[in-house]
Formats: C-alpha cells, structure tokens, sequence
C-alpha cells in the first residue's frame, strides 16, 4: 500500500496523521467474524448528544422509510443543554409535504429507534447543497443550522 505524505496545507496535514504516519480517513466502520470491514459512517456525520454519539446514517436509512420523503440529511444542530441534537433536513417528493417530528418521532418508534436518537426538529427545502460531483454537503447544513440560516 502506498500513500501520500501530505497536504500542502501543514495545518491540515497534522490534522489528519496520526504521530506514526497514518493516514485518518474520517471512516467509521466496524470488522466483522470473518474479517470483512464495513463502514457505516464519517466522524463528521456522528452527533454527539450529551456524550452519545449517534449515526446519523442509521437514522437516514429508516426516515428513507417515510414516503413523503425524497431525499433526507440527519445532522447536528446546536443543543445548549446538550452540546448537540439531531435535525433533519427534508427534500420531500413533488406535491407532498415534509413530515412532522412527530410523524418521524411514530415512525421511528415504531421502528425500534432508540428516543435519544429521533430528530428534534425538521427543515424542509428545496434541493440539498451537493459537490460538482453530486455528493450531498452536509457541512454547508451544519453551518446553516448553526448561523440560524436555514429555516
């Protein structure tokens, strides 16, 4: 295996080796009996709710569930008490209207979710901020939830 010895940013680049030179990806996963890694998530993604770290992606895949919703991002929105809460940010399908957090709250109870988990607050739009490429930018989401620019 080979990799690159940093960036040109030196900031940057101590950011993401560790002091033996490995490289940290950001990659949240977990090796199973046979040897298989699976990633579940990012560190950026996880939120951390009064010390509990929740996977935004496990909440994403069961909101997916709810059909009056195209695309959905669970990320971190400021909590005062408890440092950070999830949120989701809804693109609902053509002529639906977002969910509630109360119909997301029945919905993911009904599903086993645990309550510390379950969105608190829900923002509807229109599209979602993407890279040229197509990913989602869920940073850009973070930022406008923690300016209050997204409503």
């Amino acid at each position: 295996p080979d990799c690159f010895v940093g960036y040109t940013d030196a900031e940057l680049t101590k950011r993401v080796f560790d002091a033996d030179g490995w490289y940290r990806t950001g990659d949240v996963g977990v090796l199973d009996a046979d040897g298989y890694l699976t990633i579940t998530d990012r560190v950026s993604d996880i939120i951390i709710r009064g010390g509990e770290n929740i996977s935004a992606q496990e909440v994403e895949e069961l909101l997916m569930q709810l059909d009056a919703i195209a695309e959905v991002c669970v990320v971190a929105e400021p909590d005062d008490r408890l440092g950070e809460r999830a949120a989701a940010v809804v693109r609902p399908k053509p002529d639906r209207a977002a969910p509630t957090v109360e119909d997301m709250r029945v919905h993911l109870d009904a599903a086993g979710l645990a309550r510390q988990k379950w969105p608190e607050s829900v923002y509807e739009v229109a599209e979602l901020p993407r890279t040229p490429s197509g990913k989602v930018q869920k940073y850009v989401l973070r930022r406008q939830l923690r300016e209050g620019s997204l409503k």
